[in-house]
C-alpha cells in the first residue's frame, strides 16, 4: 500500500479561502477516487497560510476495472451517430450488439476488464480537481494562465517515496518542499509524510489545522480557568485566526479600564473585526478590559505584546473621541444631512428613503394597530447614525450606534431599539426583531429596498445577487411569520411604488408589483420546507396566494400539513377529487356561477347552500382567521357532495341543466381553491 503526498506552496492565502478549498478538495477527491475504483484508507487535506497539502494513505497500487457493458446510441439512429460511437470507443461493427432496456432498444459493446497503475489515474484525477477548484477569489499573475488563491510558487508530489511527475500550468512537480524564514528560502527533499511533517514542525510550522486550533484553544482554557473568564469565543473568529498562523502563540493582554465606559459593541468590534483579537468576559458575562491575541511568533522580549496593546489603546482612544462627539449630535437634526448620503444612483438618497419609510410605517401602523407617532419617529431617525464619524469608522455598527445615540438623547427605549433592530436579521441564524416598532421599520425598510431595485431592473440573476435581495426577502418573510403579522404586502407594495414615483424615481419595470410578490413566494418556499411542510402542500398553497399575506399563508400550510393524512384531510381531498375530475374533463369554459333557478334536485340546493356558507366564512375580514375551523367546514361537505353524486346525474339530457350542474361543480372547486389550490396536491388527478 502506498502514500500520496502533494503540497502546493504559494504566497499567503487568505483565511476565508483556505477553509472552503480544503472542503472542496476533500469531497471531490473522495468522489473521484471511488468513481475510479481506487482503493485507499484515508484522505487528509491540510492548510496553513502558505501551503495547501493533500495526503492519501494506504493506496492500492493497481486498479482493476471489471468487464462491463457500455451503452451506445438508440437502435434506429442514422449511421453517422453509430459510426461516431464506434470510433470514439475504438471498436468495429462486429463488437456491437442490440439489447432491450426499459427506455427501448440500444446498441452495446462489452468492454474487457483492465488493470491500470494507480499513480497514472491519480495524476489525471488530481489535475482535474485542482484545475476546477472554485476559489471565492483567485489571482492570475505574470503571463501565466494559472489561477490560484494567491500566486503559486512550487508543487511537491511524492508517491510511494518517489516523485510523481506532472505539470500544472507553468510548474513541474518536485520532490522537495520549501520554507522561508527571515526572507531566506531553504528546501528539503521529502520521501514521506512523516518526514515532511517533522521537517515543518522542526521549523515551527504546524501543518494540521485541527492541531493548531487545539494548541491555542487549550491555552485559552488554561488562562480562562486561572482568571475566572468565561470560556466563550466566536467560532468564525477561531477559524479565521487558525488559518492565519503557522505557529500559534497566545498573548494575554489588557487595555485601559477607562474604555469600558464605551458601549460594549465598540470594544468588541475593535478587538474582533478590526484586530482579530478575542475579547474576554467574566463569569457574570460582563466585558473585561482583557483580551487574547494569537500570534505567529514567540514573544521573547514582550515587543509583540506591547505593540498589540498600544494598537488597541489607540483605536479605543479614537473610538472614545468619536463617541463623545457623536452622541450629542441631535438625531432629528441629522436627518437633513442624509441628503448627502446616496442610497443608490437611480434611487436617490438615504434622506429620500427615510421619507418613504416614515409614510410606509404610518400606513402599516393603521393596519396592525401600533403607535403611529412612535413608529414614524423611529423610521425618520433610523438612518441618522450614518452621518456620524463613529459609524464611518465602524460601519458594522450602523444601527447599534444609532440606538445608543438615541438613548443618550432621551428617546424612548422602543424607538431607540428600533434603530438597531430594523437591520435584523443579518444572517441565517440571526435573531429577529420582536417588538412592534422594531419589526414594522424592519419590514418596510427591506421591502422598500426590494421594490427600488426591482423598479430599476437590478434584480438577482442566477447565483448573482450583489445587493443581497434574497437575504432581505427571507429576513422580511421570517419577521412577518414569526411575529404573526397579518399584513397584505400586495397593498403595501403598491403604495411603496407610488411613493417612489412621487419622488420622481423612474419605474423602468411595469411588472414590479407582480415580480416582487412572485420573488417573495419563491423565498417563502424554503422557509416552509424548513418547517417540514410537504412540498405539494407548499405548491398548492402558493399557487392560490395573491394578496401577500404571508402569515395567513403560513397558517394554511401548517393546518394542511397537520390534517392531510387524517380523516379531516382525507374527506376534503376525497370531495374535491370527485368534482375536480369531472370539471377537468370539461375544459375551462365554466366560471363557477350556477343559476339556482335551474336546480332540479334538492341535493343541488344543499350543495349550493353549503358552498355559500363556506364562501361567507372565507371572505369574512378577520385579523386572525380560524383556518382549522375552515378546513373542518370543507371536510363536512363530504356528506353533501356524496349525496349529490349519489342522486344527481351531471350529464343530464337537458344541456342547460347539465351545464348548470357543471357550473355548480366549478363553484365547488373555486371555493375549495380559495383555501389552497387542491388540484396541486399529490393524488388529485
Amino acid at each position: 500500500m502506498s502514500e500520496l503526498l502533494v503540497e502546493f506552496y504559494s504566497e499567503e492565502i487568505p483565511s476565508n479561502l483556505q477553509s472552503d478549498v480544503r472542503k472542496q478538495i476533500n469531497e471531490r477527491l473522495k468522489e473521484s477516487l471511488n468513481k475510479e475504483k481506487i482503493i485507499f484508507k484515508n484522505i487528509f487535506v491540510y492548510s496553513c497560510p502558505t501551503r495547501l497539502t493533500i495526503l492519501i494513505k494506504d493506496i492500492k497500487d493497481k486498479v482493476k476495472i471489471p468487464a462491463r457493458e457500455i451503452r451506445g446510441p438508440k437502435v434506429g439512429v442514422i449511421d453517422d451517430v453509430l459510426n461516431n460511437f464506434m470510433r470514439a470507443n475504438n471498436i468495429n461493427k462486429a463488437q456491437i450488439f442490440k439489447k432491450h432496456t426499459e427506455k427501448g432498444d440500444f446498441y452495446f459493446f462489452k468492454k474487457d476488464s483492465a488493470i491500470f497503475d494507480t499513480k497514472d489515474l491519480l495524476i489525471k484525477e488530481l489535475l482535474n480537481i485542482i484545475s476546477s477548484l472554485r476559489w471565492k477569489k483567485s489571482m492570475r499573475w505574470s503571463t501565466n494562465d494559472l489561477h490560484w488563491g494567491r500566486p503559486l510558487r512550487s508543487i511537491m508530489a511524492i508517491y510511494n517515496g518517489k516523485i510523481l511527475k506532472f505539470t500544472y500550468g507553468h510548474l513541474n512537480s518536485k520532490d522537495f518542499t520549501i520554507i522561508e524564514e527571515n526572507s531566506i528560502e531553504k528546501s528539503k527533499k521529502i520521501n514521506s509524510f512523516e518526514e515532511y511533517d517533522k521537517f515543518l514542525s522542526d521549523n515551527n510550522i504546524a501543518l494540521d489545522q485541527e492541531k493548531r486550533k487545539k494548541r491555542f484553544l487549550d491555552k485559552f482554557e488554561k488562562i480562562c480557568k486561572s482568571h475566572s473568564y468565561k470560556l466563550n469565543f466566536k467560532t468564525s473568529l477561531i477559524e479565521e485566526v487558525n488559518n492565519l498562523v503557522d505557529n500559534p502563540n497566545v498573548l494575554h493582554l489588557s487595555f485601559h479600564k477607562k474604555y469600558l465606559e464605551l458601549p460594549n459593541e465598540i470594544i468588541i468590534s475593535t478587538l474582533e473585526s478590526h484586530q482579530r483579537y478575542f475579547p474576554l468576559f467574566n463569569k457574570k458575562d460582563e466585558l473585561t478590559n482583557n483580551f487574547f491575541v494569537v500570534t505567529n511568533k514567540v514573544d521573547k522580549s514582550n515587543l509583540i505584546k506591547e505593540g498589540n496593546r498600544r494598537v488597541v489603546d489607540a483605536r479605543l482612544s479614537d473610538a472614545k473621541f468619536f463617541w463623545d462627539k457623536d452622541k450629542s449630535k441631535n438625531l432629528i437634526k441629522q436627518i437633513s444631512n442624509l441628503k448627502k448620503v446616496t442610497f443608490y444612483d437611480k434611487l436617490g438618497t438615504i434622506f429620500d428613503k427615510t421619507q418613504r419609510l416614515r409614510k410606509l410605517c404610518a400606513w402599516v401602523s393603521d393596519e396592525i394597530n401600533i403607535n403611529k407617532e412612535k413608529v414614524e419617529i423611529a423610521a425618520s431617525i433610523c438612518k441618522s447614525d450614518l452621518c456620524s464619524d463613529l459609524v464611518n469608522e465602524y460601519p458594522d455598527l450602523q444601527g447599534v450606534m444609532g440606538k445608543y445615540f438615541a438613548l443618550a438623547q432621551g428617546f424612548e427605549s422602543d424607538i431607540s431599539n428600533a434603530i438597531s433592530d430594523h437591520y435584523l436579521p443579518i444572517g441565517n441564524d440571526s435573531q429577529l426583531p420582536k417588538k412592534p416598532i422594531s419589526y414594522t421599520v424592519s419590514i418596510v425598510d427591506k421591502l422598500d429596498t426590494l421594490i427600488g431595485f426591482f423598479m430599476i431592473n437590478e434584480k438577482p440573476t442566477g447565483s448573482k445577487d450583489p445587493f443581497a435581495l434574497r437575504r432581505s426577502a427571507i429576513g422580511l418573510l421570517k419577521t412577518v411569520i414569526e411575529n404573526k403579522i397579518n399584513l397584505k404586502l400586495g397593498d403595501l407594495i403598491s403604495y411603496n411604488i407610488k411613493l417612489y414615483e412621487e419622488q420622481k424615481v423612474i419605474n423602468e419595470n411595469k411588472n414590479t408589483e407582480v415580480e416582487i410578490l412572485s420573488f417573495l413566494r419563491e423565498r417563502v418556499k424554503n422557509i416552509f420546507k424548513d418547517k417540514k411542510i410537504k412540498n405539494d402542500i407548499i405548491d398548492a398553497s402558493i399557487s392560490s396566494h395573491s394578496d401577500g399575506n404571508f402569515y395567513e399563508l403560513y397558517k394554511k400550510n401548517l393546518i394542511m400539513n397537520k390534517y392531510i393524512n387524517k380523516e379531516i384531510g382525507k374527506n376534503v381531498i376525497s370531495s374535491y377529487k370527485r368534482a375536480f375530475n369531472i370539471i377537468e374533463k370539461e375544459g375551462d369554459e365554466f366560471s363557477g356561477r350556477p343559476d339556482a333557478v335551474l336546480f332540479r334536485k334538492k341535493e343541488e340546493n344543499s350543495l349550493f347552500e353549503k358552498l355559500n356558507e363556506i364562501r361567507k366564512s372565507i371572505t369574512v375580514n378577520e385579523d386572525n382567521k380560524d383556518f382549522e375551523k375552515l378546513l373542518v367546514n370543507l371536510s363536512e361537505t363530504k356528506m353533501v357532495t356524496d349525496s349529490f353524486f349519489d342522486n344527481v346525474v351531471v350529464n343530464d339530457e337537458n344541456i342547460d341543466i347539465k351545464n348548470n350542474r357543471l357550473e355548480l361543480l366549478k363553484m365547488f372547486c373555486n371555493t375549495f381553491n380559495t383555501f389552497i389550490n387542491f388540484s396541486k396536491l399529490e393524488g388529485i388527478s
